[in-house]
């Protein structure tokens, strides 16, 4: 947590896929910054949209009802690529959340049919969209087509 009043850092990617800006959380080695890398990637061979915004810290704050994720100074435009190592892409220096992505452990795969309390999420007192998945190959592509609609 950060010790800013209405700011906290949280370990959570967050990037931008068209015009949406999306928080994506989960456990130490869930994928989230593969699937980060693969929305980037599915974007880019689209002709769509995507950022990386923040890596595995994310700053958010709630501002005007609305929350702005930022990345951490010192890790900015660094992704970890599994097997790589750090890599530096272009990223953003904040975006507005739209949705929350939670990646589901392994062992407890998500629900084929998301029940309404599962749909939303709140953070910092502000109501998200939320879906609930597992971080796989085939779901970047699911995900653009969600996302960029």
């Amino acid at each position: 947590m950060s010790a800013h009043p209405g700011k906290s850092f949280i370990h959570a990617n967050a990037l931008v896929v068209g015009e949406k800006g999306l928080l994506l959380r989960g456990p130490s080695g869930s994928g989230k910054s593969a699937l980060t890398l693969a929305l980037i990637a599915q974007a880019r061979q689209t002709n769509n949209y995507a950022c990386l915004v923040a890596d595995d810290r994310v700053q958010i704050e709630a501002v005007n009802g609305r929350l702005i994720a930022r990345p951490h100074a010192k890790i900015a435009g660094l992704i970890e690529a599994r097997g790589l190592g750090l890599i530096t892409l272009p990223h953003l220096e904040a975006c507005v959340l739209h949705a929350l992505i939670d990646l589901a452990p392994p062992d407890q795969p998500p629900k084929r049919l998301p029940e309404e309390s599962d749909k939303t999420a709140q953070l910092m007192g502000i109501e998200l969209p939320r879906l609930v998945i597992a971080a796989n190959d085939w779901m970047a592509p699911t995900l653009i087509n969600y996302f960029i609609q």
